[in-house]
């Protein structure tokens, strides 16, 4: 039947009644202890994510080093076994990376990366009770007349770094030697973890910058003179990224280190600390400020400068391949028309 007259006249009114809005006086209180329920839900969540780590942490901080070292690798070696997919992303990388090494080498490389893992999470565990007196005896600065340097010019000072060796420790000792520095990083999504590793980050004056708003935060860094640690080698999307080259591969990479140090002036310093097994210690080596395009072509210069901080970190990662983080995927985003280089999860 036909709306509009007779018989169906009277459904039609009643349908417009039920599509107009409803006396919320009953559902708001609904909605508010809905949202409650699910707010109290996430901070279950995060109390039990974050037990086990401040368990580990207070454990390890307490044992001498050598048994908190050891415990952390076995700890390392744990996630190893028991986060397969991330192996199956390391083994990945490793090929795409370096094709002429064979598998059995690959696979070498990404035990002692784990090894390694475990050495810095026992040395971050144990940042409260080092004091400078005693940095000499586990970090050994190399090249702090580049840093210094590079300082001096007085248009502030980008550290580009990334997850090679134990980029922890590098902030954290060059602080402690009396440079703090701030760092831009993601807030985890836990925020009790949150608070607990950036107060051990900041134990000597290092700040965190959060991505949200890092540009606004880093131009004024650079026009105080101030120093920011950027870990250029994760993966990025476009418009913020530019593809360069990486291991031969193109990856889309954060360009705002670049457009930052165009703007201002700031001197970018390569600087990493690695473990030397020969020295049995960490060393933070600093290398002089890269050289960078200046055409006044924006865009261009962006790209070039990228591409020159990316092969920069390469060259580092080539020297220390078993320091490096594998198992994050580089090469996630791919330009257009590229088919991906991993499989989908």
């Amino acid at each position: 039947m036909k709306a509009g007259g007779g018989a169906g006249a009277a459904p039609s009114y009643n349908r417009k009644h039920e599509a107009m809005p409803r006396d919320t006086s009953t559902s708001l209180p609904a909605a508010r202890a809905a949202g409650g329920a699910t707010a109290r839900r996430a901070r279950l969540r995060h109390v039990f994510e974050y037990a086990p780590v401040w368990l580990a942490k207070t454990v390890l901080g307490a044992l001498p080093r050598p048994a908190a070292r050891a415990a952390g690798i076995a700890i390392a070696g744990a996630f190893y076994l028991a986060h397969r997919r991330l192996i199956t992303v390391g083994r990945r990388n490793l090929a795409l990376a370096f094709p002429e090494k064979t598998e059995a080498e690959r696979r070498r490389l990404l035990r002692r990366l784990y090894r390694h893992l475990g050495r810095q999470l026992a040395e971050f565990c144990l940042f409260p009770r080092y004091r400078r007196d005693q940095l000499e005896r586990w970090v050994e600065t190399e090249g702090l007349e580049h840093y210094l340097a590079a300082r001096a010019r007085g248009r502030g000072v980008l550290i580009l770094t990334g997850h090679l060796g134990a980029w922890e420790v590098s902030s954290f000792a060059h602080s402690l030697n009396g440079y703090p520095l701030k760092f831009v990083i993601r807030p985890l999504d836990n925020p009790y973890l949150d608070a607990m590793v950036n107060r051990y980050r900041g134990l000597h004056g290092n700040r965190p910058i959060g991505k949200n708003h890092f540009a606004r935060q880093l131009l004024a860094a650079m026009q105080a003179n101030e120093t920011v640690g950027i870990l250029l080698d994760q993966n990025s999307s476009p418009p913020q990224g530019v593809f360069v080259p990486f291991f031969g591969h193109l990856a889309c990479t954060a360009a705002g280190l670049a457009k930052i140090a165009a703007r201002t002036g700031a001197a970018v310093v390569p600087g990493f600390t690695v473990w030397e097994p020969a020295k049995r210690k960490y060393v933070l080596r600093f290398a002089p400020a890269l050289d960078l395009a200046a055409t006044g072509e924006e865009a261009a210069d962006a790209l070039a400068n990228t591409a020159a901080c990316t092969a920069e970190i390469e060259r580092w990662v080539r020297q220390y391949p078993d320091q490096w983080l594998w198992v994050h995927r580089r090469w996630k985003t791919r330009p257009p028309g590229e088919p991906p280089l991993y499989e989908s999860r």
